[in-house]
């Protein structure tokens, strides 16, 4: 969820509420507009009545010339006459939030604006402070009273602030007694964000549960979901949902792919290479990654030797897997193992200059020994000697041979 940015939020007065007395430069259009149209109760169930607090006369103009100026720098294009007009509104909101006339209402629609106008100029620790003056003066609608406190929590969460951040997320929810789904998601996916992951499970299930809205998006909050439950050891949760997000969804990568990983987490190899191989076979397998977990799942499979060499093959083919150490040890052994050995040791040619020491080389040196191979032994149990054996006494047994 992203903070409410200036450039959607123009101001008017009749939108921010009605002065005692009557405002000259009111909106009547719009007014009348909302008298007939009542402004959605978006906190029914909320704990705090709505303030009484009005507007002074004596603060009116410098209200009104503070949201014309604001609303003037939403509209420019130009960046710097853009940031000139939200200096200046912080300016003006600060005349008010110091005026000895000013009600706390006066101060709170000062402040709000001032927020917006920081945060439009990155200044986040002032849009912080002219939030918490907006909130703390209490005058504002609950609607609004409300939106300030989830942007205030959000901007402190941002910044990785949680202490505070989650204290005033927590007043949030007291106070409104939000059940919105959206807002129940915010916080669950900000828990997640602290590693708080047993936590992070009930608001983001509720949110999953009670969401009728198109727009609200359902299937991230799930995916995040899946991985709470995943990181809090909640394992058969966690596969229910990567499951009914992979049925859901057979041709999204990522729902399929954290299907496979869950399995492999949970030492169901089969289960993960069956999903991989089904995204092999229709394309899915898009990536050097997605191919390396593929052969590696099979490598740690018995007798699945032949289903190594071909998807290996099939990746360095079509040139998604590289011809790197580990794909070209995979390979070798793979061949080795289904005894086809001329093709394990070219790949064990390949793989053993890529090793970090010689102890490739000295497999080598073993497989062409045992095919008789002796002069060519010798050379690659050199070569695993010159790049380094902890225990090189085999090595040099196969030098030694006449």
């Amino acid at each position: 969820m992203k903070l409410l940015t200036p450039k959607t939020t123009l101001l008017s007065l009749a939108l921010l509420g009605a002065f005692a007395g009557g405002v000259a430069s009111f909106d009547a259009d719009a007014a009348r507009r909302s008298e007939t149209k009542k402004e959605e109760v978006l906190y029914p169930d909320a704990t705090r009545e709505e303030p009484k607090v009005k507007g002074s006369p004596k603060v009116q103009t410098k209200l009104n010339k503070l949201i014309e100026t604001y609303n003037k720098a939403i509209e420019q294009d130009d960046d710097a006459k853009a940031k000139e007009g939200y200096t200046n509104a912080r300016a003006l909101a600060d005349e008010i939030l110091a005026h000895a006339s000013a009600t706390e209402y006066d101060k709170a629609v000062a402040a709000q604006i001032a927020s917006q106008a920081a945060m439009s100029t990155d200044d986040e620790a002032g849009a912080e402070a002219y939030l918490k003056q907006a909130i703390d003066a209490n005058a504002l609608g609950n609607n609004q009273h409300f939106q300030l406190q989830l942007q205030l929590a959000q901007l402190q969460l941002q910044k990785d602030d949680y202490t505070n951040g989650f204290v005033t997320l927590e007043k949030y929810f007291t106070e409104s007694k939000s059940k919105r789904p959206a807002d129940l998601a915010f916080k669950g996916q900000y828990l997640y964000q602290a590693e708080r992951y047993a936590d992070c499970v009930p608001p983001l299930k509720q949110a999953i549960d009670t969401s009728t809205n198109p727009e609200d998006k359902v299937d991230n909050w799930t995916q995040i979901l899946m991985v709470c439950y995943q990181e809090s050891g909640q394992t058969a949760e966690a596969l229910k949902v990567a499951e009914a997000l992979a049925t859901k969804s057979p041709n999204d990568k990522r729902a399929q792919m954290n299907l496979a990983t869950i399995y492999l987490n949970s030492e169901q190899e089969a289960k993960a290479a069956s999903v991989l191989e089904k995204m092999r076979s229709t394309g899915l397998l898009t990536e050097e990654r997605d191919y390396k977990q593929l052969f590696i799942t099979y490598a740690n499979m018995d007798g699945k030797e032949k289903e190594v060499i071909s998807v290996v093959n099939e990746g360095l083919q079509k040139g998604l897997l590289k011809p790197d150490y580990q794909t070209q040890l995979a390979l070798a052994q793979a061949y080795y193992y289904s005894e086809q050995i001329p093709q394990a040791i070219e790949a064990w040619q390949k793989a053993a200059p890529l090793g970090t020491n010689g102890d490739t080389y000295l497999n080598l040196a073993r497989v062409l020994w045992q095919e008789g191979r002796i002069p060519e032994a010798k050379v690659a149990a050199r070569a695993a000697l010159d790049k380094g054996l902890k225990k090189p006494e085999d090595a040099k047994k196969i030098i030694a041979l006449p």
